[in-house]
């Protein structure tokens, strides 16, 4: 399969967790601190933008008009973005929804369109509106120039749509290294399908939402004594980019500092040794007794949340906490922090259990059970 991504450097600059003027708003974008961003990514020659309806609460999209395709020429960066399930009911919508896409991110074309987040669930609407021969159809009008498609479900079902839709140009998978051999996520399984089929891949959560940058002190300690002018954060994208037919790794950033770092390891990519491994190898270990609820914070589950309850946010602050006291301190701020937020947001407690989160959640967690647990932790 030729490649359709153009030998890109292979960081993308996903637009999922920009800096925001309001962290509890998501949808509070800092334009100008995302412009110098968007500078510094496009100064050391990177291109690749990854945008969707959802990413800051649906703000994502309109702010790509702001930071970037106002400000350079079409032809000197490419843009992906995507149509979700849950957004379309009837076979209308789905134009509607991609023009209010072109209009919104000032583009007039788009040259990665993914079908969102397929999955055992979501492939059921796919198929009955006939999303799959409608990118078709954008493509061969000019209005798509790469199809393709995002993951979240077992290998089965994977190979299932790659030989079911040979017309996809590329897939987009969850892969990291805590998620590598994972039951649940079957990391490995899903790339190993990838590469049976020759598919280019892209890669979302290289370090899950945050997971494989606070890793603690001892995984730090361990990854600075053998590479100590490497952040942590890299050796997870390195990790994931690391991997055959691995064409571009999507990175989240929200500040200077992460974006600075993260194309100065890759601007000159060298990919994992078999002793990085070896550490990696131990590193998942100690990770894997340390982390209660596997969220990587892409808040999915918050948009229409009948009591606007801060999900991602309280299991962050419950994973630490479980942690901490694992480690057998008498007291941490995480309660405090808790409480601050419930002066914005719903309570834990205050879930009505209408499962609308779970049902988008794309790693299909037990998010009502989860937030019983949250507030056992933090309400009594």
């Amino acid at each position: 399969m030729n490649d359709i991504f153009n030998g890109a450097k292979p960081l993308g600059f996903g637009l999922m967790r920009l800096p925001l003027t309001n962290p509890n708003d998501g949808g509070s974008i800092d334009f100008e601190l995302t412009k110098k961003m968007v500078d510094m990514y496009m100064e050391r020659g990177f291109t690749y933008f990854d945008t969707a309806l959802m990413y800051c609460n649906g703000k994502s999209e309109a702010a790509v008009k702001e930071v970037l395709s106002s400000r350079y020429p079409r032809e000197s960066y490419t843009l992906a973005t995507k149509l979700h399930a849950g957004f379309i009911q009837t076979e209308e919508d789905r134009d509607i929804r991609f023009y209010k896409q072109l209009s919104d991110t000032g583009v007039d074309y788009f040259d990665y369109y993914l079908v969102h987040d397929v999955n055992a669930h979501s492939i059921e609407v796919y198929d009955k509106l006939h999303v799959w021969d409608w990118v078709q159809q954008k493509k061969a009008e000019g209005k798509m120039k790469h199809i393709g498609f995002s993951f979240h479900d077992t290998p089965e079902l994977l190979e299932k749509v790659i030989t079911e839709h040979p017309e996809m140009e590329f897939v987009q998978i969850q892969l990291n290294y805590l998620d590598y051999e994972n039951p649940g996520v079957q990391s490995r399984a899903c790339y190993e399908v990838c590469r049976k089929y020759d598919m280019p891949i892209i890669i979302m959560e290289p370090v899950k939402g945050g997971t494989l940058v606070n890793v603690g002190p001892e995984i730090t300690k361990m990854y600075k004594d053998y590479h100590p002018d490497l952040s942590v954060a890299s050796w997870a994208i390195r990790f994931a980019a690391s991997h055959e037919n691995v064409k571009m790794v999507l990175s989240g950033m929200s500040n200077l500092e992460q974006l600075d770092d993260n194309t100065g390891y890759m601007e000159h990519f060298q990919p994992i040794t078999e002793e990085e491994n070896a550490l990696i190898t131990k590193a998942v270990a100690i990770l894997n007794g340390q982390i209660t609820v596997p969220c990587t914070g892409c808040e999915y589950c918050v948009d229409g949340c009948p009591m606007n309850i801060a999900i991602p946010k309280y299991f962050a602050l419950y994973n630490n906490d479980v942690r901490e006291v694992a480690e057998g301190k008498d007291w941490n701020p995480n309660g405090e922090y808790y409480e601050n937020l419930t002066k914005t947001f719903g309570k834990a407690s205050e879930c009505v259990e209408c499962g609308q989160c779970e049902e988008m959640c794309p790693q299909h967690l037990p998010i009502i059970e989860h937030l019983k647990a949250v507030a056992k932790q933090f309400e009594n």
